[in-house]
């Protein structure tokens, strides 16, 4: 039986090892590269849009996230309320 101990060490155990063992990515393709060079080397705003766009992709993991975070902080405050304390009569 898995012990509520043993997944917190579990998972920060991966995290460990995958700072160790990274490798690194290309966080474009060569089409996107090029494009965002040119754009900003001839004064165009092109590149404006790109970092706009990759910024907009980039926040709506970190905003799903934090929606399912706060809807599961509310779930378990309120199943904490409904306990009755000890001290109460």
């Amino acid at each position: 039986m898995i012990s509520k101990r043993s997944i917190p060490v579990f998972v920060t155990t991966l995290l460990i090892l995958g700072l160790f063992f990274y490798r690194d990515a290309a966080a474009q393709c060569a089409m996107c590269s090029l494009n965002a060079e040119n754009g900003t080397t001839n004064g165009n705003t092109q590149g404006k849009g790109l970092n706009d766009g990759i910024l907009f992709l980039l926040a709506i993991p970190y905003l799903i996230t934090v929606g399912i975070g706060l809807l599961w902080y509310k779930k378990y405050r309120k199943a904490q309320t409904k306990q009755i304390s000890p001290f109460e009569k």
